[in-house]
């Protein structure tokens, strides 16, 4: 007879070896092995949404690391086999303001869906709706890898995403290829980054799973990425995660990625843009963030404009005024006068 646990007892979360500031990790070996279920209930409870949890023991062995990057929160849960009941009942208490994508990293699941069942494999994604009731089953130990997205960001209909729930998405090819180990990695090493840095990746990831949810709603194929267009999006991640690299160049992009330089050339031009210029727009972009965030006199232009890879501040001011039409010392000064930035 399996045993529930169903109640929310109000506790302290106990926090372990946490990666960074933004890094949360909870371990039912934290507690006598009599509570471990109770304090796994909670945990998952508190940390993602409410949810019965049930399993053929009285003792659960569990880890779950818990991180934010931007706009994602990213979940990994490496758990005992059981099961996991999202009941109308919390629901009701309006946690369910995300939809989760998560990939399968060991082990199996059984999801039941708006009347569909599915099983994720490893490397299968797969798409939860939080605000409708779900029952996932782990026969086996398990890792899963949840990204919870703001429902506002995939800018899917609720029609849309009622039909990519409880199906499983394998990684066999196009964009469910790049978008799985993208978010394995990504999940791996979400307590390493600044906070720059994350906001950044979030903003790719969250494109890409928009991109690949489209794809699978059979969106129409011209206004998805063919071979070359999923190309670019791998290219510009690459991009995104090496800005602060002073060696970014068209020729160490196109040999990390197998092409050449000319047909890296040719990509940008399709988008009419060129490799150089997207790397400088993106770098810019992120030193003006920086630039606005930062305290007055906490950090110099300089030290700004080689975090994000420019060689120094002259071409940093330069590549700026050439932009933006004027110094960044002085549109920093309009901004903190509180004019609109340009």
């Amino acid at each position: 007879m399996p045993t529930v646990t169903d109640s929310y007892e109000e506790r302290r979360r106990r926090s372990t070896a946490a990666a960074s500031e933004r890094t949360l990790v909870l371990t039912t070996r934290s507690v006598p092995p009599g509570e471990s279920l109770d304090y796994w209930h909670d945990a998952v409870l508190d940390t993602l949404v409410g949810m019965d949890i049930a399993t053929e023991a009285r003792t659960y062995d569990a880890t779950l690391r818990a991180d934010r990057l931007g706009d994602l929160r990213i979940t990994t849960v490496e758990a005992d086999p059981g099961q996991v009941h999202r009941a109308p009942r919390f629901i009701a208490r309006g946690d369910g303001r995300e939809v989760f994508v998560a990939v399968q990293s060991t082990g199996r699941a059984r999801v039941e869906q708006d009347g569909r069942t599915t099983e994720l494999r490893t490397g299968d994604i797969g798409f939860f709706e939080t605000i409708r009731p779900f029952h996932t089953t782990f026969p086996e130990r398990f890792r899963l890898k949840i990204f919870a997205v703001p429902r506002p960001l995939l800018e899917l209909p609720e029609a849309d995403l009622r039909q990519l729930t409880a199906r499983s998405v394998r990684p066999s090819g196009g964009l469910p290829a790049l978008l799985a180990p993208l978010l394995e990695r990504l999940a791996d090493t979400s307590g390493s980054y600044p906070t720059p840095t994350a906001e950044r990746l979030a903003e790719s990831v969250i494109d890409l799973v928009a991109a690949t949810a489209a794809d699978q709603l059979g969106a129409d194929p011209a206004e998805l990425p063919g071979a070359d267009g999923v190309l670019l999006l791998r290219i510009r991640t690459y991009i995104r995660w090496h800005l602060s690299d002073p060696g970014l160049t068209p020729s160490a992009i196109a040999g990390v990625h197998g092409i050449s330089v000319r047909y890296l050339h040719r990509l940008f031009e399709a988008e009419g843009s060129t490799v150089c210029q997207w790397i400088r727009e993106q770098r810019l972009r992120e030193c003006r963030k920086e630039l606005a965030a930062r305290p007055p006199g906490s950090v110099s232009l300089g030290q700004v404009a080689r975090r994000w890879g420019f060689a120094g501040p002259a071409g940093f001011g330069k590549a700026f005024r050439n932009s933006f039409g004027l110094s960044p010392s002085d549109w920093l000064g309009r901004v903190r006068a509180g004019g609109a930035p340009c």
